[in-house]
């Protein structure tokens, strides 16, 4: 009996390296063992129709979803909300609104990727919405060079003219908020700490801040596009890592960051409390690149302080293992295919 066949629309591919491509990518993996799988940019009219449509972003995907759909209205379809979809455009009027809302409608089931994520959606669209949260495997954090004691803190550290590494991963557009990142960059004080920034220029005028700022202060260093795997080595040797985002749907970054034993200093939106829960320690206000820089150097300073983000990463890092995800996914999968289809001659395929 052939295996069903999932397609995956995906509106960003693997040049981009963004969090809807990590998601098509880590989707694949986990379902290749029992599915046929094709990832795409988008599904038309008169394309072969797979048994299971997966749609990632509720507009950027919406007319895919909408042509399937309307094509094969008894073929199940996911949709997958990941982040601006959900905290902007369901909420938004005009048409970009409207393709997000139907998204909701039409979609047989809706995956969150944190359980804050539930509360921006209607009874309607929350009575066939499944939480499950992203997943990454863990890579230990780099140990400290032979010269510093393992257990030497942050503080000694720097002392010791050994750099300290805070990073801020995410492209260079509105969303993510560099811009709190790169002026937080100007107000910490700590000696031997460099602030590293990790992302595409994807907003030229974010990319000529990045560049000033870099330009006048050696504690900002701008990395540019990483691939992923580099991206992950750069993070394992980080002290902290910085998510300043406005708006996020259950950001990759932080999962790899817990994974990593690194703890994350989260601007407070309910993505990043839906990931990190409602009593962790490394919040500061959106926008507030005092506030941010404050807590940097709490991180280095107070051990107490820092021993304590750690504990807390490490409690949540069960929610992001790889075998979590993948059970959670196969799930719903096998629920969605599993429900009894019309006779072939009722569904124009």
């Amino acid at each position: 009996m052939p295996r069903p066949h999932i397609l995956i629309v995906s509106p960003a591919s693997r040049r981009e390296n963004n969090g809807n491509w990590q998601t098509a990518s880590r989707w694949r993996r986990h379902l290749a063992r029992d599915h046929r799988i094709t990832i795409a940019s988008g599904w038309q009219s008169g394309d072969a129709a797979p048994d299971l449509l997966i749609a990632l972003h509720a507009r950027r995907s919406g007319n895919a979803l909408a042509a399937f759909k309307a094509a094969h209205p008894h073929k199940p379809a996911l949709l997958v909300l990941t982040g601006t979809d959900l905290y902007r455009d369901i909420h938004v009027d005009g048409d970009e609104g409207a393709i997000a809302r139907a998204s909701l409608a039409l979609a047989d089931a809706i995956v969150v990727l944190q359980p804050r994520g539930l509360d921006q959606l209607d009874d309607a669209a929350r009575a066939k919405t499944r939480v499950i949260y992203q997943s990454a495997p863990t890579l230990r954090a780099r140990r400290a060079p032979a010269r510093a004691p393992a257990r030497a803190s942050a503080r000694t550290r720097t002392r010791a003219g050994m750099p300290l590494d805070v990073a801020m991963i995410g492209h260079l557009r509105q969303e993510k908020d560099p811009l709190t990142f790169i002026r937080a960059a100007g107000l910490v004080g700590v000696p031997g700490l460099r602030l590293l920034h990790v992302g595409a220029a994807l907003e030229p005028l974010l990319a000529e801040a990045a560049r000033s700022e870099q330009a006048a202060n050696p504690r900002y260093r701008w990395r540019g596009a990483l691939p992923h795997m580099a991206t992950r080595r750069v993070l394992r040797r980080c002290h902290a890592m910085v998510i300043a985002s406005s708006m996020e749907g259950g950001a990759n970054v932080i999962i790899e960051a817990v994974t990593c034993g690194v703890p994350v200093l989260a601007s407070s939106i309910d993505g990043n409390r839906g990931m990190l829960g409602e009593d962790y320690a490394g919040y500061f206000a959106l926008g507030d690149a005092a506030a941010l820089a404050a807590l940097i150097e709490r991180s280095v300073l107070d051990a107490g302080f820092y021993a304590r983000l750690q504990r807390q990463c490490a409690a949540r890092a069960r929610l992001f293992a790889p075998d979590a995800e993948r059970a959670r996914l196969l799930d719903l999968v096998d629920n969605l295919l599993s429900r009894k289809q019309p006779s072939p001659t009722k569904d124009l395929t």
